[in-house]
């Protein structure tokens, strides 16, 4: 992106946030990212991989969930268009339906190009699509590993003694344990601090021994 691009974005984005309520303002940034997550996926290009950094896929258990809602979208477009005799009213149907489809695969592309990372430092970053972004320093660390769970429906759940869980499909597999508390967003915008971390990872087994690996390799000592 140029220099000039850049700013334009980001006087775009003042703007945005000045006029628009805060979640209002997130929920559009979202959709933003969303859809250029999907040019990233047919592009077959991912977002912000370091160089030298391992990734670990988490779409498994939601994949055929989204393109079952596709499916459905896709059915309902049809049908409506045969059941509604309004040429008017079919055209605005019509752009929403296709515009909810499309959203739909943005959101799960999202989950595809933006998978979990483990630096050549030993950090980890935990993602949820464009919804949910948590670097880890390597320091933080303390110890990984495989614990399957299944929390609540919710993305994203605190316990009060510091838990997050970030469920895919309803489920984590990995638990990381920290020295010290980090600091997370919500999607919508709240904050807080967690001292251990839950996230599913489709292969946790290679996930934590990758975590392990480089963090040896990188000379970071578990506490």
């Amino acid at each position: 992106m140029s220099p000039r691009i850049a700013r334009a974005a980001a006087r775009v984005r003042g703007t945005l946030h000045t006029l628009l309520p805060v979640v209002v303002y997130r929920l559009l940034a979202h959709e933003i990212r969303a859809l250029h997550s999907l040019a990233l996926w047919v592009l077959r290009r991912r977002h912000q991989i370091p160089e030298g950094a391992l990734t670990f896929a988490y779409t498994g258990p939601q994949t055929a969930m989204m393109y079952a809602m596709v499916f459905v979208s896709v059915i309902e477009t049809v049908a409506l268009a045969m059941v509604i005799p309004w040429p008017a009213v079919h055209a605005v149907l019509l752009v929403i339906d296709v515009y909810g489809v499309v959203l739909i695969l943005a959101l799960h592309a999202a989950c595809v190009v933006r998978p979990h990372i483990v630096g050549p430092d030993g950090s980890l970053r935990i993602r949820y699509g464009a919804l949910f972004d948590l670097p880890v320093p390597a320091a933080t660390i303390a110890t990984a590993r495989v614990d399957r769970r299944y929390p609540d429906g919710r993305l994203v759940r605190v316990s009060a003694d510091g838990v997050l869980d970030l469920a895919v499909g309803s489920q984590t597999t990995v638990t990381v344990e920290l020295t010290e508390p980090v600091k997370y967003g919500r999607p919508l915008g709240a904050e807080g601090f967690a001292r251990t971390l839950r996230f599913h990872a489709d292969d946790p087994r290679e996930a934590v021994a990758a975590l392990t690996r480089v963090r040896t390799d990188a000379g970071v000592e578990n506490r």
